[in-house]
């Protein structure tokens, strides 16, 4: 994913009033929860203490210098005693990046045979944390707040959780998609307004005809297809089926070359998501299929028929969740039966393979769309759990994730007729329930299905964004 090694600043709210010696003792604690959470092995990204808060001049400083590190994907604060809130509405209006606020405390008990009024003075985090959330409530911060004692694992798997879609958050604004033809003619949800966005969502949405990319299809070599077989084989099924060899073997290798063409022309020109169009293929032999799916799991974000804002949200979720169990996917038949309702989830070729759960099989076989010779694919099977599917629409007043809770099975039976990769899923809701509140809401049927992000990271990462979601639930 090449993903750079963020880290996060943790500061502490304090003031003068204690005296020098309790103002040491809230460093020495802070630093000491610090290094501790950065030991526990829980937490994805380094957390780095830089120290107590206790002027209006030192935080805006402090918030200054988050917003222009580049290596700082969030500040995460929390008050060990009482921080008057007001010194921090100028530092906290400036800071452009993801804000977590810890509302814990140093001990997770109270030591009632000691307990007197300097430990009380020391040790106020029950209501300078309530001063300081109030400040961040009225200024709109959109900031996350984290409830418990920092030693508990539930604890610091919710700072991991924030601090995985507050990475995503920061690799957004580089998230660039190209788009090799147009979107699919007469489609309405492939489209969107580019332009918004790039200045909601930070993404970069580009233009770029097909004769560009054949031109890098023409010029890969023999010898680089050569060790793109070799490793497909490597990890791979290798199914001839009915294809005769040189069929077989023609149709894959032109995908690895169609493969090493896409992941050439982007990484030069540092795209990291694309679509395609089935119906814009002049030049080329074959729909991307096998290659589409290769560089899916490679980690690039993808859109079929044009869907720019699908490339843009896989690539981005992708990055949330690792490039773990996260995958372009489209709702395409039903099962209505009572006790047996689902959807079925596929695509013509597209699926990412990071949701497999059997080792996918290297098949070659008609496409009945677009005209093109026989694309190779990879067919697999979907897995079982619980995730989350959603999608990006928009409208005359901005863009709105819509998403559900899902439960996903692996299909009920083989479809010998169908050999495409395929995954089962029911909205927790129900799916009549789900399916009409998805609708009313205006999701389309593209959307990206992850194993590995939850709800709340959902919720957490477009409020940072400020894009409005409507979770199903």
């Amino acid at each position: 994913m090449d993903i750079k090694n963020y880290e996060f600043w943790f500061v502490t709210g304090s003031q003068f009033l204690y005296g020098e010696e309790q103002l040491k003792s809230v460093a020495a604690d802070a630093e000491d929860i610090v290094d501790k959470l950065n030991a526990s092995g829980k937490l994805p990204y380094k957390v780095v203490f830089k120290g107590v808060m206790t002027t209006a001049e030192g935080i805006t400083k402090f918030m200054k210098e988050a917003n222009y590190n580049d290596n700082v994907a969030g500040v995460m604060t929390w008050m060990h005693t009482f921080s008057p809130a007001k010194n921090w509405i100028r530092g906290t209006k400036l800071l452009q990046k993801p804000l977590l606020h810890l509302a814990t405390q140093y001990l997770n008990k109270i030591p009632y045979d000691t307990i007197d009024f300097d430990y009380m003075n020391l040790n106020q985090s029950a209501h300078g944390d309530r001063e300081y959330a109030y400040i961040n409530a009225r200024l709109q911060k959109h900031n996350k707040i984290v409830y418990g004692f920092w030693g508990d694992e539930e604890v610091q798997e919710e700072i991991a959780d924030w601090q995985n879609v507050a990475v995503a958050y920061n690799e957004s604004f580089n998230i660039k998609i190209v788009r090799f033809g147009d979107t699919m003619r007469n489609v309405a949800v492939t489209e969107g307004d580019k332009v918004e966005a790039q200045m909601f969502l930070g993404w970069t949405v580009d233009y770029w005809p097909v004769s560009e990319l054949v031109e890098y299809v023409n010029g890969i070599s023999e010898d680089e297809i050569d060790a793109a077989y070799k490793d497909l084989e490597s990890k791979y099924e290798m199914v001839q089926g009915d294809n005769t060899k040189e069929h077989y073997e023609h149709s894959v290798r032109y995908q690895l070359r169609e493969y090493l063409a896409l992941k050439k022309f982007m990484d030069e020109k540092g795209y990291t998501g694309f679509t395609t169009n089935f119906e814009d293929l002049h030049g080329l032999e074959e729909l991307p299929g096998l290659a589409a799916q290769l560089l899916m799991r490679d980690g690039y974000g993808f859109g079929a028929e044009g869907d720019w804002k699908s490339a843009g949200m896989d690539r981005l979720l992708k990055i949330a969740a690792d490039n773990v169990a996260t995958a372009f996917m489209e709702d395409y038949t039903l099962d209505l039966r009572a006790g047996h309702q689902a959807i079925l989830g596929s695509h013509m070729l597209e699926v990412d393979p990071t949701i497999a759960s059997d080792k996918p099989r290297v098949e070659v076989h008609p496409l009945d769309i677009g005209g093109k010779d026989d694309p190779a694919r990879l067919v697999f099977t979907g897995r079982e759990g619980k995730a989350v599917d959603v999608t990006l629409s928009y409208f005359n007043d901005g863009y709105k994730v819509i998403g559900y809770s899902v439960d996903c099975h692996k299909p009920e039976a083989e479809t010998p007729h169908l050999p495409v990769a395929k995954q089962l899923w029911t909205p927790t809701v129900g799916l009549k329930e789900g399916a009409e509140r998805w609708m009313h809401a205006g999701g389309g049927h593209h959307t990206i299905l992850s194993f590995s992000l939850k709800p709340q990271q959902i919720k957490d990462l477009f409020e940072m964004l400020d894009v409005k979601v409507d979770f199903i639930e």
